[in-house]
């Protein structure tokens, strides 16, 4: 069957160019509706718990992503100078479309607490004007001083910076709200430096950078291919073949992507860079292989059909085992992955198709003094260019220390597993930028100064006490068990009913207000019930639960992992201290509910009484402290959560309160998690499907423990290397498991195939590995040089994850040709009592004959 559909493609090359061209036309008309997407919050699923809560407390408590601004001045930030241009920095930005005005935080847009008489506080704006002298500017700073919440977050401790911190309407705007805040720096005169940078308009900007990064990463890579290939075969008509296959892989394979309606995310972003190199692997196998057995005035036909023949289930089983390792990417919780492996799979499956029917259909139209051309400088090439002076010295340690290699490899694999052990997970937004990034100059100037521009938020909540709510109703039905004077409505517990209680409250002052004697005194006494139990409901006025929070907050402090917290306790512990004395002995959580609600009901008498919310919620049953971390890696976010875990477990909340995490930062360590959990299933599920077709493809479980050598040897050694160097495993490196996975047990699947061929002809042992380092061997060179050095480009690329990208699968390519050309032969030289047969390998090698295929 495989020769009649090769007869057909070889006669029908017209149709072959006008499908391919077609099906390249029809999905890049799609790719102008391209979307990107580089919101690591979509790494997890809309319908995640970690990710819904999170969404959630953003609305319950109002809070919006936000750009981190500072000013760092070298001679302190408290002058006339720096604090004007402060103060103009901040009007302009309070300008900009997207911002969210009344969040914004600025010395010239939050208020300055302090006592105004006995038992009277005043709210003034700490900087409604830019100071005009010292003097004014000196009296800030000691306002400053005396206000917690500020300190270390508008202005740093040690007085350098101060910050501005601009919440935007849509995430998704951030990149162009920062570009404009950009233009303002320029006209500022106050000499300071200023910086920008936070997770939104990291994310934003990635995502520009990212397109540009598309536009330029692939076509070089795709030119660095066109050189290598040119250099390899001497003849650019035939090389021609290769380039078109690829090309019309990554447009069709982008196209249909994009034409499905997936966005286009970090990992997806990388899919050109990926099926550029892997789209030409079979098309070099093939015009290897056609070089070697063509001569001048042999049938093209016959010559091309011989190759196609003994070349398709190799092929085959090649595209289908890298397949295979990229569609197991689809088992990890990661959607953006998932997509990823999907789409590269199906650009490798595309490749093979278009390889099998174009590139023959084109070698048959190739005029006869092209491809005798073709034989004749491939060979002088190969003598003259290093290939063969590359693959002799393999050759003859492959066939003279055998038990050494398997010493030395054995002992790779035992370095490799402890270095395995070493890694660390971790990943941080801002690190995918290189370190001379101005966002990248931006974090360490200001995580330098300030307590942090990262944010976590640690939450407390009520839990629904449906308890409360059966005790209130059963009360109040005996306080007025012989005389009912209030329709009292039974209250559902849940989370309504902190409001439902503030109603029924208005309701009984209501009716007081209209009865007396007896009927008043009845519903006095369910109003005092009605507001006790408002009271209990209302967890965050509880003094001892403050208490226990801002000690959480000086433990977390104390740890060094967390630059600061804002939380409740410091907002009412400020006002209670202006309220009573002005004195730092006053600054203290009041002792009864009543007394917290009183401040917090004098808080909102300032100018920016919304500011609350952000800490608790109008009904009292949930609040959050905002944690700033100096670090967004999710290393540095786990040890938080462990600290946290730690000091609830030996201090328990005083009051039941539900304890949960929100935050980008939290988010970020969430599908970190799943990433290596899910990665670490579809590896092992992706090995177990490429073994079994490794036995079903050779017929033998020998062979097939034997093919999985090289990637079992390469996937150990190259995150061997990421443990032991102290490498981050990002994302990057995680997904590169699968291309591992792929390409080392290409090469093994076309050595076997080709030494079994040799030992089937008659050859023993030794002969077969003479054969084996003659064209099978410069193949299998020739692959890893193209892939490896097609992959190089991305070592030039200001985006972190393309230079991760293209140094391991450099290496990857490098290791996995070399150990399939040392491993295999030592490999069946030990099993090869059970693999060769007995009685082989009468005759002398003296070379190798391409018409035939076999040794002379």
């Amino acid at each position: 069957m495989a020769d009649r559909f090769f007869q057909w493609v070889i006669d029908n090359p017209r149709r072959i160019y006008a499908g391919v061209l077609l099906l390249t036309l029809a999905l890049g008309a799609l790719i102008p509706r391209i979307q990107i997407d580089t919101d690591p919050e979509n790494m997890l699923p809309a319908d995640n718990a970690a990710r819904m809560f999170h969404n959630e407390v953003k609305q319950r408590f109002d809070l919006k992503d936000a750009i981190v601004v500072g000013a760092v001045a070298e001679e302190g930030i408290y002058t006339p100078e720096s604090l004007a241009a402060m103060h103009s920095l901040t009007r302009d930005i309070l300008k900009i479309d997207g911002v969210v005005e009344k969040d914004l935080m600025a010395l010239s847009e939050v208020d300055n607490i302090r006592q105004d008489g006995p038992g009277v506080i005043r709210f003034e704006w700490m900087m409604r004007n830019a100071p005009q002298n010292q003097l004014e500017a000196d009296r800030i700073a000691e306002s400053v001083s005396r206000l917690p919440m500020l300190q270390n977050t508008l202005v740093s401790g040690d007085g350098k910076a101060a910050a501005i911190y601009v919440p935007i309407e849509d995430k998704n705007e951030s990149y162009r709200i920062a570009e404009e805040i950009r233009t303002l720096f320029a006209g500022l005169e106050s000499g300071d430096t200023y910086h920008l940078t936070g997770l939104p308009v990291a994310e934003d900007q990635f995502g520009f950078e990212m397109f540009v990064q598309m536009g330029i990463s692939a076509p070089m890579a795709g030119a660095m291919i066109f050189v290598l290939m040119l250099l390899f075969f001497r003849n650019l008509p035939l090389v021609l073949a290769p380039m078109a296959v690829a090309m019309a892989t990554v447009i069709s394979t982008m196209g249909l992507l994009i034409g499905m309606g997936f966005t286009v995310h970090i990992m997806s972003s990388m899919i050109a860079i990926f099926l550029m190199p892997i789209a030409v692997v079979d098309s070099v196998h093939i015009l290897s292989e056609f070089a070697d057995r063509y001569r001048p005035g042999r049938n093209v036909r016959d010559t091309i059909l011989e190759v196609m023949k003994h070349l398709f289930m190799p092929m085959l089983f090649t595209s289908v085992t890298s397949a295979v390792g990229f569609l197991s990417l689809m088992l990890t919780p990661i959607p953006p992955v998932q997509i990823f492996g999907a789409f590269v799979a199906f650009g490798i499956l595309l490749a093979f198709i278009l390889t099998i029917v174009f590139v023959p259909a084109y070698i048959v139209r190739v005029k006869p003094e092209t491809l005798a051309a073709l034989q004749a400088a491939q060979h002088r090439a190969d003598k003259a260019r290093g290939i063969d002076k590359l693959i002799n010295p393999l050759g003859a340690l492959a066939r003279n220390r055998q038990g050494s290699l398997l010493v030395v490899f054995a002992s790779v694999l035992v370095f490799s597993v402890v270095g395995i052990t070493k890694i660390q997970i971790n990943d941080n937004p801002i690190n995918w930028f290189k370190q001379d990034h101005e966002l990248r100059i931006a974090d360490r100037a200001l995580n330098s100064h300030f307590a942090g521009t990262y944010d976590a938020y640690l939450v407390m909540s009520a839990p629904e006490n449906l308890a409360a709510a059966e005790e209130l109703n059963r009360r109040a039905a005996e306080i007025q068990a012989d005389d009912f004077v209030f329709d009292w409505q039974p209250l559902a517990g849940g989370a309504g009913f902190s409001a439902a209680l503030d109603d029924r409250i208005t309701q009984l002052d209501d009716a007081l207000f209209d009865a007396g004697g007896d009927e008043a005194e009845v519903i006095e006494q369910l109003l005092a019930l009605a507001e006790r139990a408002s009271l209990d409901a209302k967890v965050m006025t509880s003094p001892d639960l403050l208490n226990w929070m801002a000690n959480l907050q000086g433990y977390l402090e104390a740890s060094g992992l967390v630059g600061k917290s804002n939380g409740l306790p410091q907002l009412v512990k400020t006002v209670n201290r202006e309220l009573v004395s002005g004195k730092s002995e006053d600054y203290r959580i009041p002792a009864t509910p009543e007394g917290v609600a009183q401040t917090l009901l004098q808080y909102q008498s300032s100018h920016r009484p919304g500011d609350l919310w952000h800490f608790v919620t109008p009904d009292y049953r949930s609040g959050l402290l905002w944690l700033q971390l100096t670090s967004g890696d999710n290393q540095h976010m786990s040890a938080v959560m462990d600290t946290v875990d730690d000091y609830i477990g030996m201090h328990p909340a005083p009051v039941n309160v539900d304890v949960q995490w929100a935050g980008k930062a939290y988010l970020n360590s969430v599908w970190q998690d799943q990433m290596v959990a899910g990665m670490m299933d579809s590896l092992a599920s992706a090995f177990l499907v490429v073994l079994v077709m490794m036995i079903a493809l050779f017929r033998s479980v020998l062979w097939g423990l034997l093919a999985m050598l090289p990637l079992t040897l390469t996937i150990g050694l190259i995150y061997g290397m990421v443990g032991w160097l102290g490498i981050d495993y990002d994302m990057p490196i995680a997904v590169l498991s699968a291309l591992t996975l792929g390409l080392s047990v290409d090469f093994a699947i076309h050595f076997i195939e080709r030494f079994r061929s040799y030992l089937r002809k008659g050859n023993d042992y030794q002969q077969t590995l003479s054969l084996m380092f003659d064209e099978p061997a410069r193949a299998i060179s020739r692959n890893a040089l193209v892939v490896a050095l097609g992959f190089t480009p991305l070592l030039f690329a200001p985006l972190v994850p393309y230079v991760t990208v293209g140094i391991f699968l450099a290496s990857i390519m490098a290791t996995s040709a070399l150990v399939t050309l040392l491993l295999l032969p030592a490999g069946i030289w030990l099993l090869q009592r059970w693999l060769v047969p007995a009685g082989q390998g009468k005759g002398q090698v003296t070379g190798f004959d391409p018409e035939l295929g076999e040794a002379r």
